[in-house]
């Protein structure tokens, strides 16, 4: 309850505008880690392999808001394991290189059940839930995703969606 209390906040602070980025200097290695461990707990029982991969190249210390960071893809990856039964889920962490500093890119791939092409416009939105009915699988009020792409979009990013009924989303 205090989880979707919490989203429920964040999304209204969002929308209004009122959501303060910080900035300060972080380990991107640490923040993965972390991350790592909590993905682990979210498979528990599940037949899931739990795949990362990061750019070697990467620099240690960044600058941003991890902890609005660390919430983006926590949302993504949860969704992720939610709607995958079995195969896998991939992390990919990498960067580019601006004339301003870094900009990091993360990819979250899932082998899950996918989304049909009519849905992907509306999972952001707010509220909304490819499958609301009484027999769905996953747990929420819908705000995961909408949260990851205002906060995607407010730190100046860009958030895409693929996926493939029954094959998965990148």
């Amino acid at each position: 309850l205090m989880a979707v209390v919490s989203n429920i906040l964040d999304f209204s602070e969002l929308q209004s505008g009122k959501m303060e980025l910080e900035e300060e200097s972080y380990n991107i290695t640490s923040t993965i880690n972390d991350l790592i461990t909590m993905f682990q707990a979210l498979k528990s029982d599940k037949r899931i392999e739990l795949i990362v991969d990061c750019d070697a190249n990467m620099p240690n210390l960044l600058l941003g808001d991890e902890k609005k960071l660390r919430r983006i893809i926590m949302n993504l990856v949860d969704n992720a394991i939610k709607f995958t039964e079995e195969g896998c889920v991939s992390i990919g962490f990498g960067f580019r290189k601006e004339s301003y500093g870094i900009n990091l890119q993360v990819t979250v791939k899932d082998t899950g059940i996918g989304i049909a092409e009519e849905s992907l416009a509306k999972i952001c939105t707010g509220f909304h839930q490819v499958d609301a009915g009484t027999k769905r699988s996953g747990s929420g009020v819908g705000l995961g995703l909408a949260i990851a792409r205002a906060l995607i979009r407010k730190m100046g990013g860009t958030m895409t969606i693929k996926s493939r009924q029954g094959k998965g989303t990148t």
